[in-house]
């Protein structure tokens, strides 16, 4: 299931898009807001996967607004004003309404949320630790560490050892899914749920964040 927002100052299209997600069982709406500053905190203190986001609002526009959020959470565009739509793909959003939105527009924006997240799950790196070969889904594997001239793969079941570097790693590895955060550490964006100081934690994981690294983690994750 999906967390969302709806963040927009018409009270009628606040309704109007409450009332689409109640439809689909795998939506679930944690918040609704008429000021977008008003949902940072719900943002920083829950797992957001998707914005249904106004664009032209009196406080912030939802361009600008789209700027201060993780990069992990994905984002649809809703206003009256189609001349924002390039904007609004400029910025990496899944999709862009044009008001008044139909159910059935809605449904083909947040299906590809869906067709994504099935992408990703389906995707898989090929490991190569001595004389075996390991195949493993990106979405199970936490985080990557340095230790020499080898790399460890961290997954929830098990670690692999595998004869490389982590400069060399990073260049092959999706960055819209996996980030360096520490000469030593790669992290996958999508596990990752606090920043405390200078530690990420990945669950009960904890990550070292360099000081190099330190204001691009805070940037593109919270």
């Amino acid at each position: 299931m999906f967390k969302c927002l709806i963040i927009d100052d018409e009270e009628l299209a606040r309704a109007l898009l409450s009332t689409y997600v109640e439809k689909l069982d795998f939506l679930q709406l944690i918040a609704e807001f008429e000021n977008p500053l008003d949902a940072l905190e719900t943002i920083k203190t829950n797992t957001i996967d998707l914005i249904f986001l106004d664009i032209q609002m009196p406080e912030l526009k939802g361009t600008d607004f789209a700027k201060m959020i993780p990069a992990t959470t994905k984002i649809i565009f809703t206003t009256a004003y189609s001349e924002y739509a390039l904007q609004g793909f400029e910025l990496n959003a899944l999709d862009y309404l044009l008001k008044p939105i139909t159910f059935e527009r809605f449904l083909n924006a947040v299906n590809k949320l869906q067709a994504k997240t099935i992408a990703l799950t389906d995707q898989t790196i090929t490991v190569k630790s001595g004389y075996d070969l390991h195949k493993l889904k990106l979405v199970d594997i936490t985080h990557i560490e340095s230790d020499s001239e080898y790399v460890i793969f961290y997954t929830p079941n098990k670690k692999i050892m595998s004869h490389q570097s982590l400069k060399s790693l990073e260049k092959s590895l999706d960055s819209s899914i996996f980030m360096r955060v520490h000469r030593s550490y790669i992290i996958n964006k999508t596990k990752v749920t606090s920043l405390k100081g200078r530690e990420l934690l990945l669950s009960d994981i904890k990550i070292a964040v360099s000081d190099s690294y330190y204001e691009n983690v805070k940037k593109e994750l919270f």
